[in-house]
């Protein structure tokens, strides 16, 4: 999927990573969400400001993604700041943790998009 594409909707996106870090390669990936995350997404209410991705456990994760609660969900929806789980083919993960191990490197998301 090209960046032009008209059936992609960028909810957010880290500009400030760009301007902070060499971006060297990008790649793609899921995200595990909760329905009331959907939601918010939906509406716009995403900061990646702090965001950066880990390798841990065989398992890629994002962290410090905020995603605010929705206001209309049962039970308090969800936490805002949780680790979500990022989705992604296993040796394309193994293949990361390696780089990031090996030569220092940083996992920043770019953008989310639907």
């Amino acid at each position: 999927m090209s960046k032009d594409d008209p059936g992609r909707k960028v909810v957010v996106s880290n500009r400030k990573a760009r301007h902070d870090y060499d971006i060297l390669t990008t790649f793609e990936c899921g995200i595990a969400l909760l329905g009331s995350e959907v939601k918010s997404l939906r509406a716009g209410q995403v900061q990646l400001k702090d965001a950066y991705a880990e390798v841990r456990g065989g398992e890629l994760w994002l962290y410090n993604a905020h995603i605010a609660p929705y206001g209309f969900a049962r039970a308090g929806g969800h936490e805002p700041d949780r680790p979500r789980k990022l989705l992604m083919p296993r040796r394309q993960i193994d293949v990361l943790g390696g780089r990031v191990a090996q030569e220092g490197l940083t996992l920043i998301p770019l953008s989310i998009y639907f």
